[in-house]
């Protein structure tokens, strides 16, 4: 685990992640808030394009969670077939549906509490929709904001909650809402899991990585 980075590092490479992006966005697909988080639910374990592939015709059909309990057990079993976990997931947004349903007028509630007090739904899933839906800062870490904290010192922690913490703690103000998505996006396409393109990594100077790759 690399040793935390001094302020003006962070400052710098943020600086860098915003002229080369201003705006990141998440890559799952969504109408509203409700199906931002049956995808957000469903890509745990599996891709966000793989996602994205099954629910568009799911969203098509459900794109509410009254709408989703009529399509019922069977026909969300059918559309989400080909992600990965798919039975119990398929149970999860009947239940959360439900859920939304008879606790919250079929409305999406905005805090996290709530939020993960829903089937399927952990911290993570429910960071990605305060963050994604409602703008608030709250980080979503996931195995790439992990390994891109811990490789590089922008935010070390032996746990996803030290990692969470060291993102709030250290990340100056004016990047924190975009901050989980300009490292997500990061640890997919140039700071991967077995071979980093390093020598395409826009942060190579300011990284700890002690194996970096040409």
């Amino acid at each position: 685990m690399a040793k935390q980075l001094d302020y003006h590092t962070i400052r710098e490479i943020f600086t860098r992640f915003q002229a080369a992006d201003a705006a990141p966005k998440g890559e799952l697909e969504h109408v509203n808030a409700y199906t931002l988080v049956v995808a957000v639910a469903l890509s745990a374990q599996a891709t966000d394009a793989g996602v994205n592939k099954a629910t568009r015709g799911l969203f098509q059909v459900a794109d509410t969670p009254e709408k989703m309990l009529a399509l019922g057990l069977e026909g969300v079993t059918e559309h989400i077939k080909t992600i990965g976990l798919f039975r119990q997931k398929a149970k999860n947004v009947i239940k959360l549906s439900q859920i939304l349903v008879d606790d919250y007028g079929g409305q999406v509630p905005n805090s996290r509490a709530a939020l993960q007090a829903l089937p399927g739904v952990g911290r993570k899933t429910a960071n990605v929709v305060l963050n994604m839906w409602w703008h608030y800062p709250a980080q979503a870490v996931d195995t790439h904001i992990f390994r891109v904290g811990n490789r590089t010192g922008i935010c070390p922690g032996k746990d996803v909650v030290a990692v969470e913490r060291a993102i709030e703690d250290n990340i100056p103000v004016d990047f924190q809402q975009h901050a989980h998505h300009w490292l997500i996006l990061h640890g997919r396409y140039t700071c991967v899991a077995r071979k980093p393109k390093c020598g395409a990594c826009l942060i190579r100077d300011l990284c700890q990585f002690e194996d970096k790759t040409q």
